[in-house]
């Protein structure tokens, strides 16, 4: 950018702060701020073209038609430029051999009911079974007993149970449970498989004019929460997913990969996955918060 470009896009944002006045210390300001500092960065850099620049409104206006009570098309915006998870990472700041969290996603559910331990939450029956069996420790190897362990999957199609209200049972594929005194847990399901992000918004059909998939790889969801420990949200994807490494959500971890073996002799064939959970205790009065 030549000078005289320079100090145009230095004017601007000077005349920005000082139209703001008082309120210029407040985070949000700040945030403004810096935010459009950058924009008038890119626009220096790119150069667009007016009728580009135009192209631009008219995307994010269709972004905001797209968007209502079922569907939020900002959130898969965020999701698939990669800012959902950054956002999550870096105020998930965890010690070193602690299990990351990851995003939660659109379909988690508070109810779901709790079940005895070797419970299955395939309430239809419907897929390849899958046993599973999981253990959760502290970061010094102590057992967690009594740690709330909640789980939630699609189907073998893909799907998740509130998005077919019609087609699948009430709480189907979900569940809570509670670990053994030695820290373990273990229930029954059904494979689950993996699918794509909504494709047919204004955030799909750029994607696809980029060349960029919005494929997910198979996986598990699980929420852990215990006394005296910092809440943990991750999934557990499945290694031989071949999507596993253009995951949408970005959301891929080496520490989340699992391995969902078939069991041989088994009719029909049965899938056994074992998963291992490191939580990290809450700061106490002389530690540093981890969720920094």
């Amino acid at each position: 950018m030549d000078g005289a470009g320079t100090q145009r896009k230095l004017a601007l944002l000077d005349e920005l702060a000082a139209r703001i006045g008082e309120a210029r210390e407040d985070r949000i300001a700040s945030a403004l701020l810096a935010s459009v500092g950058h924009v008038h960065d890119l626009l220096a850099d790119l150069r667009p073209t007016p009728e580009e620049w135009r192209e631009l409104i008219g995307f994010l206006t269709e972004v905001g038609h797209a968007a209502d009570a079922r569907r939020q098309e900002w959130v898969l915006l965020a999701d698939v430029i990669g800012a959902s998870t950054l956002v999550e990472d870096l105020q998930s700041v965890r010690p070193a051999g602690a299990t990351p969290n990851t995003l939660a996603g659109p379909f988690y559910r508070a109810d779901a009911p709790d079940l005895d331990l070797g419970a299955d939450i395939s309430r239809d029956g419907i897929g390849s079974p899958l046993e599973v069996s999981g253990s959760i420790k502290g970061l010094q190897g102590e057992a967690v007993a009594d740690a709330m362990v909640e789980v939630w999957q699609a189907n073998s199609f893909g799907v998740y149970e509130n998005q077919q209200p019609d087609q699948q049972p009430e709480f189907n594929l979900r569940g809570r449970f509670r670990s053994d005194a030695a820290g373990a847990f273990w229930f029954r399901t059904v494979r689950p498989r993996g699918y794509a992000l909504p494709g047919d918004g204004p955030v799909g059909r750029l994607m696809a004019r980029i060349g960029v998939a919005l494929e997910r790889p198979a996986h598990l969801h699980f929420r852990v929460s215990a006394s005296g420990y910092d809440t943990l949200t991750t999934h557990v994807y499945d290694r031989a997913d071949p999507a596993i490494g253009r995951d949408a959500l970005f959301g891929v971890k080496p520490e989340l990969l699992g391995d969902f073996c078939a069991q041989t002799g088994s009719t029909p064939i049965t899938y056994r996955l074992s998963v291992s959970f490191v939580l990290a205790r809450l700061a106490g009065p002389c530690t540093s918060n981890p969720r920094v």
